[in-house]
């Protein structure tokens, strides 16, 4: 079942228009959010960044509260063990161009069960990089053509996720994920100004563990004692290995004082504000 401007509706009923802007130049924003037996997590911190990013676009402020009982009556009606709930967001309907119409925004959301994530993974560098000061920079839209060239890349190289540098040189992120490093026992990761996606996991790792922010060469990680990926649906993942260079045994001790804190604070709060 899909939830479609406001209706539940079957999958092979649920049909937007060819012209919706949304399809035709990538004019939406979206968010990813995880489930647990039907449970959404930090739906509120989702929906708040949903907003922001449909401002940061341009486009009408989504009903926050319409979004989130189309959350509710989805996931009631199949609440799956772990799941993927995507909430899109487009310009609705519109001309074959970057200028919108007058049509009201589409929203969509859908649902697909997921298999629980390994504790370590590998990651790949790319030559690509994040503009920090590109007009979307920090925002979750749809336009995710260089993440799919990216993630390909990365696929291709055995890994999981690929990780960029933004325009100066900096370490930024993965095409779907926040990169921590651990330097001289530290736990740092890159600042928002890096133009880094601002991850709902992220900030609550940041907030839970006590890690820095501050600006990383992208060599960081050819010296990085220890390195991990956060996302809604890695939650806190280990990296074993970055191009061809092996971090040891991974999970190393504050990587995996980070996955226990989550885990913890998370079935302690699954809204956590």
């Amino acid at each position: 079942m899909i939830w479609l401007n406001g209706e539940l509706v079957d999958e092979s009923r649920a049909e937007i228009s060819v012209l919706d802007h949304g399809l035709t130049v990538g004019d939406g924003v979206f968010e990813t959010v995880k489930t647990v037996h039907g449970q959404t997590f930090a739906l509120t911190r989702h929906l708040e960044r949903l907003a922001r990013s449909a401002t940061g676009l341009g486009l009408p402020a989504p009903d926050l509260d319409a979004v989130r009982k189309g959350c509710e009556v989805l996931t009631a009606a199949h609440p799956l063990p772990l799941g993927r709930l995507r909430i899109t967001y487009t310009g609705g309907l519109g001309p074959l161009g970057s200028d919108r119409g007058d049509a009201p925004p589409t929203l969509v959301i859908a649902q697909s069960a997921v298999a629980a994530r390994p504790d370590t993974t590998a990651v790949a560098t790319v030559p690509w990089t994040r503009n920090e000061r590109s007009a979307v920079a920090g925002l979750k839209t749809t336009s995710y053509a260089e993440n799919v060239i990216a993630l390909a890349a990365a696929h291709r190289a055995g890994a999981s996720e690929a990780l960029f540098a933004n325009t100066a040189g900096r370490l930024c992120e993965g095409t779907g994920s926040n990169v921590f490093v651990v330097l001289d026992g530290k736990l740092l990761t890159p600042p928002l100004a890096s133009g880094c996606l601002a991850g709902i996991t992220r900030a609550l790792v940041v907030d839970w563990c006590g890690a820095e922010e501050t600006e990383l060469p992208f060599d960081v990680l050819d010296r990085a004692e220890e390195v991990f990926l956060t996302s809604s649906l890695r939650d806190v993942q280990a990296v074993t290995r970055v191009d061809g260079r092996q971090l040891g045994d991974a999970p190393g001790p504050i990587t995996a004082r980070a996955m226990a804190t989550f885990t913890t604070r998370a079935a302690e709060d699954p809204d956590p504000r």
